[in-house]
C-alpha cells in the first residue's frame, strides 16, 4: 500500500546538485489489479558478458584428462571437484556449461598473423570474428554480441550498456604483431569499425550511474565536500518515502544504504591511494583498488546496482588484459599470470595455472549472490539475468583457440534451462554456435546467424548431437 495517487513512473530520479539518482522498481510503480508499462520493463533480460583471458588449464591436453575446467560426464551430474568452477557448485542450479568449442576468428589466417594471438582474442570473444591486423585507426572486426542486444533493447534506457573492466586498457596505438591496441582493449564493438571505450576506475562507473547531468567542477566539487551524493537529493528521497508503503520504504532503505556503502569504499580506496603511501599499481587511477579481488567485487557491485536501478539492462566486464603479469598472492602461485599460462605442459604447472584459474572463477559467486539479493516483482535479478562468461582461447601455453572455457550462468527471464547442465559439443563446433543459442534466449530469435556459426546449439541436452547447426 503506497500513499501516491498515481503510479510512480518507473524511470523515477531523486535530483540534486550534479546528482541523479534513479530507484530500483517499487510496487508503488505498479497501479493495483494491473500490470503497467514499468512493470514489464522489469521482464527484459539483462545481459553480462565477461571474459577472460589466456584461456585454462582444463583446456591443455593433460589437464583435460584431469578435468580441471570442463567436468568428465555430460548431463546435470556432473562433478565439479577437480575443476576450476568448483566454486561455482552451490550455484549449480543456474549453471550451463558448454565444453568443446573452437573460436576460429582468433586464429592466425595470414603467415604475418602467426604469434599475434594474444593481441586480437579479446576482440573475437563476442564478435567471433576475425580481425583486421593493422596498427592504425582502420581497425574492423564486427558487431559484438552485446551491442547487437543493445541496440534492440536498451535503447529506453539511460546507459545502453556499461563497458567495465579491472586492468589498464589506454595504451593507444600498436600493441605487438601488428594489432592496433583497441583489439586487446575492448570487448565491445558497436560496429565492426567502432570499439567501445571500458571503464577501469570504479568513480568512473559510479559518477555514470549517480552524477549524470553533473559538469566534472560539479562532481569535483561534491567530492571535495567528502558528502554523500545521497546527501543531494535528500530532500527529494525524504518526500518520496513518505509517500511510500512499508515494503517500499524498506526496498528503498536497502537500496540507498547499498549506494551509500559502495561510495564510501570508493572514498576509502581514493583517500589510501592519495595519501602518499606506496602503491602496488602505482599507474592505476585513485579509485582503483590495489588488491585485485576487492576491485572485481566492487564492479560486481556497481553492475549490480546498475541493473537494480534499471540504468542499464547490458554490461561487459573484461576480468584482466592480455598478457598480464599480475600475481595473485590469494593462490599461493608467486608466478605471473602470463608466465604461469605458459606452463610447458608440466603437470605441477598446469596444476599450478589452474590454482589462478579456480580464484577467479571463486569470485563470481559474489554477483550471483548480489543479483539473487535484489527482488523485483515476484523474483529476483539473477533468474531475469543471463550471464556468458568465457575465453576465446583455450591452452595459452600452444596459443591455440580449441576447446576454450565457456558457460552461462543465470535464469535468463526463463529461457536458460534450470537445473545445472554440461553441453559437450562436437569435435569443430563454433563458440559462436552457442552464443547464437544465447541470442535467442535474449529474444533475439529472429538472428539466424552470428560470426561463423552453423547454427544454434542445443542447451537443452548435455551432449550435443548437432551437426551442421540442426539436430541429428
Amino acid at each position: 500500500m503506497h500513499l501516491l495517487k498515481s503510479s510512480l513512473e518507473r524511470r523515477t530520479f531523486l535530483k540534486g546538485m550534479g546528482a541523479s539518482v534513479a530507484l530500483p522498481f517499487l510496487d508503488a510503480m505498479v497501479p493495483a489489479g494491473r500490470l503497467s508499462s514499468a512493470a514489464a520493463d522489469t521482464d527484459v533480460t539483462r545481459f553480462v558478458g565477461i571474459e577472460m583471458v589466456h584461456g585454462a588449464a582444463g583446456c591443455n591436453e593433460w589437464g583435460a584428462t584431469q578435468n580441471l575446467w570442463s567436468p568428465a560426464d555430460a548431463g546435470s551430474n556432473f562433478d565439479l571437484t577437480p575443476s576450476a568452477l568448483a566454486p561455482l557448485d552451490p550455484w549449480r542450479e543456474y549453471l550451463t556449461i558448454v565444453s568443446n568449442t573452437d573460436v576460429a576468428g582468433a586464429e592466425a589466417v595470414l603467415p604475418r598473423e602467426i604469434g599475434g594471438d594474444h593481441f586480437r582474442s579479446s576482440a573475437v570473444f563476442l564478435t567471433q570474428e576475425h580481425p583486421k591486423q593493422t596498427e592504425g585507426s582502420d581497425v574492423h572486426v564486427g558487431t559484438s554480441l552485446d551491442q547487437m542486444y543493445a541496440q534492440r533493447f536498451g535503447q529506453d534506457t539511460p546507459i545502453p550498456s556499461m563497458q567495465l573492466c579491472i586492468e589498464n586498457v589506454d595504451q593507444a596505438g600498436g600493441c605487438a604483431y601488428g594489432y592496433a591496441c583497441v583489439y586487446t582493449d575492448t570487448v565491445s564493438w558497436a560496429s565492426p569499425t567502432e570499439p567501445l571505450p571500458m571503464i577501469r576506475d570504479p568513480r568512473v562507473a559510479f559518477d555514470q550511474l549517480f552524477g549524470r547531468g553533473a559538469t566534472p567542477e560539479e562532481r569535483a566539487q561534491r567530492r571535495r565536500t567528502e558528502r554523500s551524493i545521497l546527501d543531494w537529493v535528500l530532500r527529494d528521497l525524504n518526500d518520496l518515502n513518505r509517500q511510500l508503503g512499508a515494503d517500499d520504504r524498506v526496498r528503498m532503505d536497502r537500496y540507498v544504504s547499498t549506494v551509500r556503502e559502495i561510495e564510501r569504499r570508493i572514498q576509502n580506496i581514493e583517500a589510501r591511494n592519495m595519501s602518499g603511501e606506496q602503491r602496488e599499481l602505482a599507474e592505476a587511477p585513485a579509485g582503483v583498488p590495489d588488491d585485485y579481488g576487492d576491485h572485481v567485487r566492487l564492479m560486481f557491485d556497481l553492475q549490480a546496482l546498475a541493473f537494480a536501478s534499471d540504468m542499464t539492462r547490458v554490461v561487459t566486464f573484461k576480468t584482466s588484459r592480455d598478457v598480464s603479469g599480475r600475481v595473485f598472492p590469494e593462490t599461493g602461485v608467486t608466478t605471473g599470470f602470463h608466465a604461469a599460462s605458459h606452463h610447458g605442459g608440466n603437470e605441477e604447472r598446469v596444476l599450478e595455472f589452474n590454482k589462478i584459474n579456480r580464484y577467479h572463477m571463486s569470485l563470481i559467486p559474489y554477483f550471483f549472490e548480489k543479483l539473487q539479493g535484489i527482488t523485483e516483482g515476484d523474483t529476483h535479478l539473477l533468474d531475469k539475468t543471463l550471464i556468458v562468461c568465457g575465453s576465446p582461447m583455450g591452452d595459452p601455453n600452444l596459443h591455440n583457440h580449441k576447446r576454450c572455457p565457456l558457460f552461462f550462468a543465470g535464469g535468463a527471464n526463463g529461457r536458460l534451462p534450470k537445473g545445472g547442465n554440461h553441453v559437450i559439443a562436437p569435435d569443430g563446433t563454433p563458440m559462436a554456435d552457442a552464443l547464437l543459442s544465447a541470442m535467442h534466449m535474449l529474444g533475439m530469435d529472429d538472428v539466424d546467424s552470428f560470426g561463423n556459426s552453423r547454427g544454434a546449439l542445443p542447451l537443452s541436452v548435455g551432449r550435443s548431437e548437432a551437426v551442421g547447426g540442426a539436430l541429428r
